[in-house]
């Protein structure tokens, strides 16, 4: 696979967490941890994802600031992704919570050490989706779960489409997940994070993929 061909791999891996952001309670995705979007500056969470058909993969999400989007607050939540060929890609969306939904307003990428970019507006994901698990899930009650994080108190939730189930507890930021399963994956905090700051360094840049075209060749 060329160089080119594994960027836009990555990109379009970007823009699918993205759309699915605000969707932490659809059970389909494996990418996110889904839950209760709660976020709390400087607070985040490791998660480790078992998927049936590869390897075990951790993954940080951190909320790293607030802003303000037409009147409603906006959250910036920050990822990695490791192991490309153009080193560590850095990702935040800017989530704005609205009367109970959330949508992604803007992304912005760093891919190894290029400058980050911003993506194209018309390309950010405007689906709206429930804060609250409660209107997609029965819930089961109040269960104690033990992760690699420790010992919470959480709710559990099950999705009335038979998707999967989720452990909520409100000690959890963003997501509130603790543990979650379903048919071909299964994710567990590994550990919260508090302190959380931006990785991502410099002024974003218009996204221009020609910049990454004849680098390191490829074939």
């Amino acid at each position: 696979m060329n160089r080119w061909k594994h960027i836009l791999i990555v990109i379009s891996f970007v823009f699918a967490v993205a759309a699915v952001a605000g969707a932490q309670m659809g059970m389909r995705q494996t990418s996110l941890p889904r839950g209760i979007f709660r976020p709390v500056v400087g607070q985040g969470a490791v998660y480790a994802t078992t998927n049936a058909s590869g390897p075990k993969n951790n993954m940080e999400f951190d909320v790293v600031g607030k802003d303000s989007v037409n009147g409603k607050d906006a959250y910036w939540l920050e990822f990695t992704i490791t192991g490309t060929e153009m080193g560590d890609v850095l990702s935040k969306i800017e989530m704005v919570v609205d009367s109970g939904v959330t949508y992604t307003a803007r992304t912005i990428v760093q891919m190894g050490n290029n400058p980050p970019m911003e993506m194209p507006a018309a390309m950010a994901s405007k689906a709206q989706t429930p804060v609250e698990i409660k209107d997609k899930a029965d819930d089961l009650g109040g269960e104690s779960v033990t992760v690699p994080a420790g010992t919470f108190s959480c709710e559990h939730y099950r999705m009335k489409d038979g998707t999967g189930e989720a452990w909520i507890s409100e000690k959890v930021t963003p997501f509130g997940l603790v543990k979650s399963q379903d048919k071909d994956s299964s994710t567990v905090l590994v550990k919260t994070v508090s302190g959380a700051t931006d990785k991502i360094t410099g002024t974003p840049v218009p996204f221009n993929p020609m910049m990454f075209m004849g680098r390191g060749g490829g074939r």
